[in-house]
């Protein structure tokens, strides 16, 4: 039973997926963290593995980059090979003064500058919330850990373009940071009855200089993403 994206049969995806962004990424966190790992989809460069972590079958797939990607590979997932839990492990850029190069970010809801939400009840201004359990088996995870926050993100369709004065504006009311792919997740989520949850790792700040990882410091950073994950795609 493929899909135009994916190329997996019927029982291949564990109920669980853990999503990063980068089909790099994915490959390297389905070795590290799988038992057996076996290629169930290879198509447009996005593999998906399957395999095992302590005894229970998880799955890692990429969703490439930004909403419309993300809630493409979301939607075939959840409605095509009954998978029930996304977990996105990926970076954002932090805006609250709080929030430092490194930290973890259990994204509890995320804004966005998209319409990719607003269609779908007209008239509602859609708000895109993560899995409560999801959350709350992330939450209890990073058990105090003062580089862990919790909080909201705001999901944008433009890496480089932004609105003035908008990103201050959003960290003025709590918003943690900015990325490009949680919104969409979530909409797709409850739309489709089931569970998704965004953990990021903060790579840089937007509105300060001088903080941007490197790529190897991205890498090395994101154990501690990871690990949430894990926790979250087995409550």
């Amino acid at each position: 039973m493929a899909t135009p994206h994916i190329s997996a049969e019927p029982g291949d995806f564990a109920p669980a997926v853990l999503m990063p962004g980068d089909p790099y990424r994915a490959d390297r966190m389905a070795k590290a963290v799988l038992t057996a790992p076996r290629i169930i989809s290879d198509v447009r460069g996005i593999r998906a593995y399957t395999g095992t972590f302590d005894g229970r079958e998880l799955s890692v797939m990429a969703s490439g980059i930004g909403m419309p990607s993300m809630s493409l590979y979301a939607t075939e997932l959840y409605r095509f090979y009954g998978v029930e839990r996304i977990i996105r492990i990926g970076t954002a850029g932090g805006i609250a003064g709080h929030v430092a190069r490194g930290d973890v970010l259990i994204a509890t809801g995320a804004h966005t500058t998209s319409s990719m939400n607003e269609v779908r009840i007209p008239s509602v201004h859609f708000s895109a919330v993560a899995d409560f359990h999801l959350a709350a088996a992330a939450m209890s995870a990073a058990l105090g850990d003062p580089q862990v926050k919790v909080g909201t993100v705001v999901s944008e369709d433009h890496f480089y373009f932004k609105t003035p004065g908008m990103l201050d504006a959003l960290a003025g009311v709590g918003v943690l940071a900015v990325e490009m792919e949680a919104a969409g997740l979530y909409g797709v989520a409850a739309a489709e009855a089931k569970a998704a949850l965004a953990i990021l790792t903060v790579s840089d700040h937007v509105l300060a200089e001088g903080l941007d990882m490197t790529a190897a410091e991205r890498e090395s950073h994101f154990d501690r993403a990871l690990e949430l994950g894990l926790a979250a795609a087995f409550a």
